[in-house]
């Protein structure tokens, strides 16, 4: 099957980028090798569809005008070997049970977005590091190399793999959701043993006992029939590092729009440009440059992007960026996915929110909180590390920015793993660096354990109950006035 290169109505096409400069971009020594990997990708069926693609667009849409709230998570870098069913279960679970929590808080729909089925590419800051005393070449995740260092030579027959364990990911991920792993029907984990603050302990009850509750009320009526409590939504993302990867699986195919019968003949089909490997994928913070290559590809491809924006990020790059993104200023093609750190959020953020909801992409963004990757710090040993008070003191002050600049923070975006891990310090289990040497098996950055990352979720979703009963409050005397 021959790769389709027809240009769209900008003069773009899926291979543009390779004539712009291009940072953390791989020089594989076997351009043979690579060759026919890609060559096999092209031949590849897609793993997502537009049909998917173009829903989530339309979930992300709401995100941007406040009527929705997006929860991204999932891990770091996602190895190969996570490919597992109980690996892929608890990621499910957790991002359901933090769903939960969010749409009780919140008191809108989430959009789940799940870090997994393709987050095989990790950037650098160096090529090389030394391990033992020896210099090899970084690890670069597993669609580049393996971690051990006799595998850190770049094999382009790793890209294919990548596309295989995707697929298999997602193809595990249908099925679960098919079979019920969602349904609220069934129990599930809510234990608070670990949280050793009996004020914590007793607001995140509260929360478990109203939601518990919830779901008695709606099985008591009946209410809990409905086919839509049985299954949910989640859809794939990842960061569009690795260009190499991502051109082959980029198809033109039809849009799925509504099909008239008997068929119109005289309407031709609108095609688009899809990539086919995630619904979502984002531009991270050291590549985002407005007239280098990932941008160039990011601009011409049908799905919904985000854009990493930082402490490095110029207030005078982002309307180009979002010109260049989303010229016809579609809400929620774009998400601004914000990574500042504790220390510098209340400084950088308000100047990024006023540019964007000043000019003519006001409401059409997706805010999003990533209070993980700038609050990122090595103990002792050289150990990367992150406090949870730093993770929730971003997000608590990038809700009050918001809320102080009248624009509406539309989610968050985790690094996370369903499993007991010790990679992050604090929480309600009180992690300290003696700890982080009990179960860290993070490749690449730390993760929120499963606890910590629910509690972030119970946070936050504390945060929106208090804004309602104050708005309540406010109308309440306002009537009596």
């Amino acid at each position: 099957m021959s790769q389709q290169t027809t240009p769209n109505a900008s003069g773009w096409t899926p291979d543009s980028w390779r004539c712009k400069p291009i940072k953390q971009c791989p020089e594989y020594p076997d351009k043979a090798a690579l060759e026919k990997a890609t060559n096999e990708l092209k031949t590849l069926p897609p793993i997502v569809l537009p049909n998917e693609i173009i829903r989530l667009r339309e979930h992300l849409r709401d995100v941007a005008q406040g009527k929705a709230f997006l929860l991204q998570g999932g891990d770091c870098a996602e190895l190969f070997s996570y490919c597992q069913q109980d690996v892929i279960e608890s990621k499910i679970k957790l991002l359901l049970q933090m769903s939960l929590v969010l749409l009780w808080g919140a008191d809108k729909p989430v959009v789940r977005i799940g870090r997994m089925a393709g987050q095989y590419a990790k950037p650098r800051s160096s090529p090389v590091e030394t391990i033992n005393g020896k210099e090899v070449p970084s690890f670069r995740g597993d669609i580049l190399n393996g971690f051990h260092p006799d595998e850190r030579e770049l094999d382009p027959n790793r890209l294919v793999r990548a596309y295989q364990y995707s697929a298999a990911t997602l193809n595990y991920i249908r099925g679960a959701i098919g079979s019920g792993i969602a349904d609220l029907h069934g129990p599930l984990d809510w234990g608070l043993g670990h949280v050793r603050d009996p004020a914590l302990k007793s607001k995140y009850q509260e929360t478990v006992d109203r939601i518990q509750e919830m779901l008695r009320f709606m099985h008591t009526i009946g209410a809990d029939q409905n086919e839509k409590l049985s299954t949910v939504e989640l859809f794939t993302s990842h960061e569009g590092l690795l260009l190499e990867y991502e051109e082959p699986l980029t198809r033109l195919l039809n849009h799925p729009s509504v099909r008239s019968y008997p068929p119109d003949s005289t309407t031709p089909p609108k095609k688009e440009y899809y990539n086919t490997s995630a619904h979502f994928l984002w531009i991270g913070d050291r590549t985002r440059q407005i007239d280098h290559a990932h941008v160039e590809y990011f601009r011409g491809i049908a799905n919904p992007i985000g854009v990493k924006i930082g402490p490095s990020t110029p207030t005078s790059d982002l309307l180009p960026m979002l010109r260049t993104l989303n010229p016809n200023r579609e809400p929620g093609k774009v998400t601004l996915i914000t990574r500042y750190g504790a220390d510098k959020v209340a400084s950088l953020l308000p100047a990024h929110i006023h540019t964007v909801e000043s000019s003519e992409y006001a409401r059409t963004v997706v805010w999003q909180c990533d209070p993980m990757h700038g609050n990122t710090q090595s103990v002792s040993g050289g150990i990367k590390t992150r406090k949870f008070s730093d993770i929730f003191s971003e997000l608590q002050q990038t809700l009050r920015i918001h809320k102080e600049q009248k624009s509406y923070l539309g989610g968050m975006h985790l690094e996370l793993t369903g499993d007991a891990v010790t990679e992050c310090l604090g929480g309600g289990a009180g992690l300290d660096e003696d700890d982080l040497s009990t179960n860290y098996t993070s490749f690449c950055d730390p993760r929120l354990n499963e606890k910590q990352a629910l509690e972030l979720a119970f946070l936050v979703a504390d945060h929106y109950r208090q804004e309602r009963k104050e708005k309540e409050a406010e109308r309440r005397k306002s009537s009596v006035v």
